[in-house]
């Protein structure tokens, strides 16, 4: 391997929990493996940037291990709430945890794959990704990214030769394996496994290794409290990142949550088009129980659910009292998000808010763009050619100082950087149809150019 030994850190934490956390399983074996995306951005904070094409394939194509880390992929065990069903029965059915290593900050990092073949957990699926649901996951993690989302990052996808067939979608259809580089995959359902299973010893593992590896504590007889803590902090920063980013994850399930609160697993996301607590991302979600203006609800009740399985090795009180937090955590989190995005300084508590309910109130009043508001109105200007029914924005804005300018090239365009599901789909129309990857290479050095003027 070509990595630089200085960057590249193996690890190998994860057989620290034993056995009974996970299930050694072995890759499919591909017809073909055709290079389709390659994070070189997010390899080189992980040492893996110098590997070579073949290197690449060999490692994330055919899973040959990574020196250093885990000898074989690992299918993680879990449970969770889906649409507030309880499921005794997933875990990783299409994915596994490949290997695990530093990045530049020190921070343990998990490579875990998407479609790479059938698990124990598989029940009756084919283990397989289609190509477009790897299209997609770029474009979902590339635009979170840049508009502040601490979210899972797409590492490689790599088009695999088979031709799917799914109930939801045209078919046959391309398929492809994903990897994504992400902060962990300890998910709230992996605890709820071992509260269903009754399991306290292991829950304590759990637990320990969460707070060493992902937060640099040891647990103590209050580790459970701490922990839950962390992941209320996290969430409720994530809740309010999705809002001000216009996100619907559209599947907020407990085992799609993750104890670092970092933002993973895009199947049907959306962003809004304009300020709609209604809109959905799930044709599935019937009821909107995930709808964009329900997500800060739907993740504090899977916080609630981490809480309710730490039960297992803690007291009540602690723990709600704790869980009771996420609404005074969210208020400043959504605040900072707004203003960050509008590229302004916070001020205080009180101010800060203010600005978030006349920037919602002008957004619905108006139906404007949510995309073309915050480009518009970068730095504090709210345009005159926005209505009246931001004047009490444009009010609460003469207050603020800038934390940049607009001198950035992107400032200068004329539209922003926006992520709509019609163009989502332009871009898989030219790969399926035509083979053609340019809009995709283009839309991703777009959303990139707009993160770097954001910061």
């Amino acid at each position: 391997m070509a990595a630089s030994p200085q960057a590249y850190r193996p690890e190998r934490a994860i057989l620290e929990l034993g056995e009974a956390f996970y299930d050694p399983v072995a890759a499919a074996d591909f017809p073909e493996t055709r290079l389709r995306f390659r994070n070189d951005r997010a390899a080189a904070e992980v040492g893996l940037e110098t590997l070579s094409e073949a290197e690449w394939l060999a490692h994330f194509g055919r899973f040959q291990p990574l020196p250093g880390s885990l000898d074989q992929p690992l299918a993680l065990r879990y449970h969770g709430h889906q649409f507030r069903v309880y499921n005794p029965d997933i875990g990783d059915g299409r994915g596994f945890l490949f290997a695990q290593l530093r990045d530049n900050r020190g921070r343990l990092m998990d490579l875990g794959t998407k479609g790479s073949g059938q698990t124990p957990w598989s029940r009756f699926g084919d283990g397989r990704l289609t190509l477009k649901g790897g299209v997609r996951e770029i474009l979902a993690t590339e635009m979170l990214e840049a508009l502040g989302v601490q979210t899972s990052r797409t590492f490689s996808l790599i088009e695999t030769g088979e031709a799917l067939e799914r109930g939801d979608e045209p078919s046959p259809t391309r398929s492809a394996v994903m990897v994504r580089l992400s902060h962990g995959h300890i998910r709230i359902g992996t605890f709820q496994r071992l509260a269903y299973v009754r399991d306290a010893d292991a829950m304590q593992r759990l637990i320990a290794y969460v707070l060493r590896h992902y937060f640099n504590e040891e647990a103590g007889d209050d580790g459970a409290v701490r922990l839950l803590d962390h992941v209320v902090r996290g969430t409720a920063k994530l809740a309010a990142s999705y809002m001000a980013a216009g996100f619907v994850h559209g599947v907020l399930n407990s085992d799609n949550i993750n104890v670092t609160a970092e933002s993973f697993d895009y199947g049907p996301w959306r962003f809004a088009p304009n300020w709609d607590p209604g809109f959905t991302a799930a044709y599935f979600d019937h009821a909107g129980l995930y709808a964009f203006g329900r997500q800060p609800e739907a993740i504090h009740w899977d916080a609630m659910q981490l809480a309710v399985a730490l039960r297992a090795v803690s007291e009540a009180e602690p723990l709600i009292a704790a869980l009771d937090t996420f609404g005074e955590r969210y208020q400043p989190a959504v605040s900072d998000a707004v203003l960050w995005r509008l590229g302004l300084r916070p001020r205080d508590t009180e101010s800060d808010r203010a600005v978030v309910q006349a920037v919602e109130r002008g957004l619905r009043g108006e139906g404007a763009s949510i995309d073309h508001f915050f480009f518009d109105s970068f730095g504090g200007q709210v345009p005159e050619s926005y209505s009246a029914a931001f004047d009490e924005a444009r009010a609460v804005l003469a207050a603020y100082q800038p934390r940049a300018d607009r001198s950035h090239g992107y400032w200068q365009g004329d539209a922003p950087c926006s992520m709509l599901i019609d163009e989502v789909e332009a871009i898989w129309t030219a790969i399926d149809q035509r083979d053609d990857w340019a809009p995709l290479e283009a839309k991703v050095r777009a959303i990139r150019e707009m993160g770097d003027a954001l910061r």
